[in-house]
């Protein structure tokens, strides 16, 4: 309503700021006139402002603290200028924002059209019930006292929207009402059966690959041959990352669909743009078709591998995983519609955002990323062991000499604590922008994982007695820390005075069981990556294949942490009645004070 009025008022007083109309000769008449009155007098010159021009004296172009020059600006203190300037690239953005701004508007405007309907509804179907089990046939009486009040016969929303509507059309869309309306209307994603069948028929090829890959392991006995060690050490750890992204895509989307039954708001809470979202279908379908092609490739790897007529080919085989990690990375920086291109410039977007922290505004969004990132420490890992196998020429003879790499081992080191960095930087963020205390306890919180991080895998390259106390020491803390701040400030669980015991008051599981059972989970899971500093070894077991199984705990825990996190965002944003996300407008409009007071 606000943009509407202000548009209004600018239009009142002349036409648009980037128009200049000269002054009337009757201005000018009458200034040659006090000019001959003036007696021979010198008087200065006075400018003729037009109408349309006096508003901008008044306009200033918003600039949020949301950008790394804003940011940098806002930590030098640097006085703005207080001229006003417009280019190309100030209009365009603005143009944007007020295009947002009335989207936002008339969608709100709907849902309150919507709901006033349903009130209309309910108060008809009870009093037809009412008449149903009473006989009295009161409900025309009833009814017709409702058409007749304020809520039956008020038509400002309809005419608020109408006006809306033609403003919209009129500036936004060159008078065209069909694309007009195409954007102001909301967007129902369309569920397409092509989608569900790809995903059973890539989830069975997937599964049929993974009984393959079995059974020629068994067959041909590939675990005693002499040169299993050697691809236990290589070609393990370089197809390890595609199982990483697999399983926590499936979890991801495990987690959407639950959202989804128990009517979380998901695309309000990340910031989705309306209709492209992405659903639970989409994300298993993308799972299963990397899950599929990356055990093509381990098949075909190993077959290669073990013929005979096909061992000269050896360097060749070994680049099979750099080929998918490289068709993957091409597919995601795609700059065509395909393959949920708006999903894919989210991420890339997000990401951005996530690992130049502290200097973009922080969303829910980028330090939810981060927090995922934080439980790939070991896909991280895998990724500076491509680098340094392919760049080094070690795939040519499927050797490795990255571990004695003094470089290797410092980015073996760094990237473990990396995410947890970034978390840090982002609360601090937080911290200095919302003046909220709680999010520099929680910097602090991911500096001790940081120190936590960095002393267990220092231990793991150098076993010494000084570390191992250190890593000890240092974890144990760490995840104490970790544990509190995820049942109590993250789920919201363990209130003393809540309804349910030890929980909340707002449950939307149904099973009180489930919010315990969580609890227990991720106790123990939070516990489960100290086998580093441990060095539990299983005989059935490779010490490279009890790294993933650990890495996959961490994943499975961040996993069910994702939908309780976002379940207690969700009923913190009912409690606050946040239905919305804020929409900053380009411009701030101030009424000039009177330079006699």
């Amino acid at each position: 309503m606000e943009v509407i009025q202000e548009s209004n008022e600018t239009s009142t007083r002349g036409s648009f700021a980037g128009e200049i109309e000269p002054s009337n000769d009757d201005d000018l008449k009458e200034e040659k006139d006090n000019k001959e009155d003036g007696e021979g007098e010198e008087k200065p010159l006075e400018i003729i402002i037009p109408a349309h021009l006096e508003i901008l004296s008044t306009v200033k172009i918003n600039s949020p603290s949301g950008t790394p020059r804003s940011t940098i600006k806002g930590i030098l203190k640097k006085k703005r200028k207080n001229n006003l300037s417009f280019n190309k690239k100030n209009l365009k953005k603005a143009e944007e924002q007020l295009q947002s701004a009335f989207v936002h508007f008339y969608h709100k405007l709907q849902l309150l059209k919507s709901f006033s309907y349903l009130n209309l509804l309910a108060l008809s179907k009870t009093m037809k019930k009412y008449d149903k089990i009473t006989s009295r046939h009161a409900s025309k009486i009833y009814l017709h006292m409702v058409d007749n009040s304020y809520i039956g016969s008020s038509d400002d929303v309809t005419r608020l929207m109408d006006r809306v509507e033609a403003s919209f059309i009129k500036h936004f869309s060159k008078s065209n009402r069909s694309e007009g309306m195409d954007i102001l209307k909301s967007k129902k994603k369309k569920e397409r059966h092509v989608t569900t069948f790809s995903s059973g028929l890539f989830s069975g090829c997937a599964i049929s690959l993974l009984i393959c890959l079995i059974l020629v392991i068994n067959l041909r006995n590939v675990i005693k041959k002499d040169g299993f060690t050697q691809y236990m050490e290589t070609m393990f750890p370089l197809y390890s990352l595609f199982g990483f992204l697999v399983f926590h895509m499936l979890l991801y989307s495990a987690a959407i669909y639950f959202w989804k039954r128990y009517r979380i708001n998901y695309p309000f809470i990340f910031g989705f743009k309306q209709g492209t979202e992405m659903g639970y279908r989409e994300v298993f379908l993308l799972s299963t078709i990397l899950a599929t092609a990356a055990l093509a490739c381990v098949l075909a790897n190993l077959d290669m591998e073990l013929d005979i007529s096909t061992k000269k080919y050896k360097a060749i085989t070994e680049l099979l995983p750099l080929a998918l990690v490289s068709a993957i990375l091409l597919i995601i920086v795609c700059p065509f519609n395909i393959v949920y291109r708006s999903s894919r410039i989210f991420l890339l977007r997000t990401t951005f955002r996530a690992i130049s922290a502290p200097l973009y505004r922080v969303t829910l969004s980028d330090f939810m990323l981060a927090d995922q990132l934080s439980s790939q420490a070991q896909a991280l890992r895998s990724v500076a062991f491509y680098i340094c196998y392919y760049t080094s020429g070690d795939y040519k003879r499927r050797e490795t000499n990255c571990k004695a790499d003094v470089v290797y081992n410092s980015f073996y080191i760094a990237l473990a604590a990396f995410p947890f960095w970034l978390r840090a930087l982002q609360c601090f963020r937080r911290y200095f922008e919302e003046k909220d205390g709680m999010q520099g306890i929680n910097g602090f919180k991911y500096l001790s994982i940081v120190l936590s991080v960095s002393m267990v895998t220092a231990y793991s390259k150098r076993h010494t007695t000084e570390l191992y106390v250190m890593a000890w020491i240092s974890a144990i803390g760490a995840a104490i820390v970790a544990i509190y701040w995820d049942i109590v400030f993250d789920w919201g669980l363990l209130q003393k005075n809540s309804k349910n015991p030890w929980l909340r008051d707002k449950l939307l599981v149904p099973h009180k069981s489930v919010y315990y059972g969580i609890m227990v989970m991720d106790v123990l899971l939070r516990f489960a990556w100290l086998q580093t500093v441990l060095n539990i070894q299983v005989s059935f077991l490779h010490k490279e294949a009890m790294v993933v199984v650990v890495a996959c705990l961490e994943i499975f825990r961040r996993g069910v942490w994702n939908f309780f996190r976002i379940e207690n965002e969700h009923l913190n944003n009912v409690g606050k009645f946040r239905a919305f996300t804020t929409v900053p407008l380009p411009f701030n409009y101030h009424e000039l004070e009177d330079k006699n007071e």
